[in-house]
């Protein structure tokens, strides 16, 4: 039995404050983003193989030290203004990456998670909110690309999320087999079109859609959001299936 016998006191942490040991012979700065090392549990300025493990409240110079030989003060969760590249004042809501301890975009292609937007402050400066505790990506457990232009995608590709980062990216999907993979629209309001095209002899079905063999689906441009996205995945032998669409959506004329 552990039942207690007596009082014990016991050390709470309060509050948005965490601490790590430190990763050997390095140093953080003050307002650096925290990486954790998966196999190590060490903090260091944070890279995109780490989890995030939030931002420093104060730098911690272990240059000379060992692993573990000083902790990391950190915040686990607030609101913070970020240099994000191209934010806009549209972008309220969308997920945040990072790419090292001062980098910021909002593709997830060799980013970390870090949060979501709160608001727009100027020009590619925005008000990020952070919870390492609570907030999950909303494309967790997907690989990312990024894809500048056009793609054409294979049985491999499936399990996938793409980024289309250019008007009139294109998509085009192989011949309908076993596969599934989401495609998003991660251009400005407004500023990208993104159409996902099927083979010659193959439809894309779903909600309010009816299955034409060879007929593109487009993310209207006109309306088109940062955070658009369609999932689509094999339906059968005569097409492709959409299981979820986030945005607006339509079929080629």
């Amino acid at each position: 039995m552990t039942t207690l016998a007596l009082n014990t006191p016991r050390d709470f942490e309060l509050g948005d404050r965490n601490e790590y040991p430190m990763i050997a012979a390095d140093k953080i700065f003050e307002g650096a983003l925290i990486g954790v090392g998966i196999g190590t549990g060490h903090a260091r300025p944070l890279t995109s193989v780490d989890l995030f493990g939030g931002i420093a409240e104060e730098e911690a110079d272990n240059s000379a030290g060992a692993a573990a030989a000083i902790n990391v003060r950190t915040r686990k969760k607030g609101a913070v203004l970020l240099p994000v590249s191209g934010a806009a004042i549209t972008d309220f809501g969308k997920p945040v990456y990072a790419t090292d301890d001062n980098a910021f975009s909002f593709v997830k292609t060799g980013g970390v998670f870090v949060g979501f937007v709160r608001r727009w402050v100027s020009s590619g400066y925005v008000i990020v909110e952070f919870d390492i505790d609570n907030f999950v990506d909303p494309h967790e457990g997907l690989v990312a690309e990024s894809v500048a232009a056009a793609k054409t995608l294979d049985a491999q590709d499936t399990a996938k999320v793409f980024f289309v980062t250019a008007d009139a990216g294109v998509i085009t999907l192989p011949a309908v087999e076993g596969m599934k993979c989401r495609i998003v629209n991660a251009g400005p309001f407004g500023t990208v079109l993104v159409t996902v095209s099927p083979n010659v002899n193959d439809g894309i079905k779903g909600r309010d859609l009816s299955a034409v063999d060879d007929k593109d689906l487009l993310n209207t441009k006109a309306t088109a959001c940062r955070g658009d996205y369609v999932d689509i995945e094999y339906g059968d032998a005569t097409g492709w299936a959409v299981t979820k669409m986030v945005g607006t959506w339509a079929k080629e004329a």
